[in-house]
């Protein structure tokens, strides 16, 4: 049985924070500067799109004097709802961060397997021990103090390799489906495009996409009768479709019960509608894996072609910039019925459209069916992830 001993993590590591940059010191290109935001979407496995940068210069001076974060090196959001999230460093070249939102650890004692304390940080357990050492109670931030009295029980660093090396293993597995579907899907949106923009025919219908699709507007049971609710319907709110935005939804914050979906406005989609956010963040679309309810601020669609499901997703994600652009109101962007109507498209007879969609299915059934899988990887490396954590499940080596 492998021993496990506790450590105080400042035993294990040089916790500490960036050196401050000012304003003044941003610069149109250069060396990038992360802020919490874009570690935690880099943690998250999501695009960042709005780096900041601080000249060459400006770095090396601080890496001359201080060092900067290289590869191995942990990096934790600090402040706020999502404090707690960890960031490997790995292949980012030279960077520089923001103090104050994120803490640095570097110089990694042998004792600790990286990428194992990252996932231990991940785990029930470590999130419930970084609650335990928080400040603040309007917005609680982790501190390096704190995080250097942090008690931690580990085994050996052979055992914590081979944990990493498990979960590691099913996570590269999610990556790689996710990143097939998000191919399959670019070849979907590049075959729609050819069909109906670039082959497009003079002697075509020209419609709106109102008509051209089955517009279902949403609702939500009374928050108040619990007998609407925890039932087996998955109820959409506009944070899971952003949260599935170009998927599938395969599960729900939240569900509600066939009573609730009576005595609602709420309806009920089939399997492969799309629904699309309309209120607020809007524009973000997803596919149903199974039939769902989903609220009032957001759009159900069917296909006004009859089972052309996926047809009707790709119709909407081509339209969704112009569907954007038009999105009015004072306090939240809106999209309404009007604004589908007013955005012109030109189709062609069903029998083209139904052609189509016999081309195009393959590629979301095999996005489906990736789905499925991560659902599955995604439960066990939950499941597993704890009980390696707790020393529950041990592991030989």
């Amino acid at each position: 049985m492998n021993e496990w001993k506790e450590y105080k993590l400042g035993e294990l590591a040089e916790i500490t924070s960036s050196k401050r940059i000012f304003y003044s010191d941003y610069v149109l290109e250069g060396i990038p500067f992360f802020r919490s935001k874009e570690i935690i979407e880099k943690a998250l496995g999501q695009k960042t799109n709005e780096t900041l940068y601080i000249s060459k210069e400006k770095y090396d001076d601080i890496k001359q004097k201080f060092g900067s974060p290289i590869d191995g090196d942990l990096l934790i959001s600090a402040v706020g709802e999502r404090a707690g999230i960890p960031y490997v460093v790995k292949d980012l070249g030279d960077f520089y961060f923001k103090d104050g939102n994120l803490i640095w650890l570097r110089n990694i004692k042998s004792e600790l397997n990286i990428d194992y304390f990252c996932y231990w940080l991940k785990s029930i357990i470590g999130q419930f021990s970084l609650e335990s050492i928080m400040i603040g109670s309007a917005q609680k931030a982790l501190t390096i103090i704190g995080l250097k009295n942090l008690e931690i029980s580990i085994p050996n660093s052979s055992s914590q390799k081979t944990i990493a090396s498990i979960l590691s293993s099913l996570d590269d597995k999610i990556d790689l489906l996710h990143s097939q579907n998000a191919t399959l899907e670019a070849m979907a949106e590049t075959l729609f495009r050819q069909w109906f923009v670039e082959e497009a025919k003079e002697d075509w219908e020209e419609t709106n996409l109102f008509d051209s699709i089955e517009l279902i507007g949403g609702g939500t049971p009374k928050t108040e009768n619990a007998e609407y609710w925890d039932g087996n319907i998955k109820w959409l709110s506009c944070g899971d479709i952003s949260a599935n935005h170009k998927n599938f939804v395969v599960r729900t914050e939240k569900s509600i019960t066939e009573i609730g979906l009576q005595n609602s406005s709420a309806k009920l989609l089939p399997k492969f509608s799309t629904v699309i956010s309309a209120r607020g963040t809007v524009g973000k679309y997803c596919l149903l894996s199974e039939p769902m309810a989903y609220s009032q601020s957001n759009y159900g669609i069917k296909p006004k072609f009859e089972g052309c499901f996926f047809f009707t997703y790709l119709l909407v994600a081509y339209s969704v910039n112009e569907l954007q652009a038009a999105a009015y109101g004072s306090v939240f962007d809106t999209i309404t019925t009007t604004t589908f109507k007013e955005l012109k498209i030109s189709l062609p007879e069903s029998l083209v459209i139904q052609e189509f969609e016999e081309i195009a299915k393959p590629y979301f059934k095999k996005m489906f069916n990736n789905q499925n899988q991560i659902r599955t990887l995604t439960s066990l490396r939950d499941t597993l992830l704890p009980k390696l954590m707790s020393g529950e499940v041990r592991v030989e080596i």
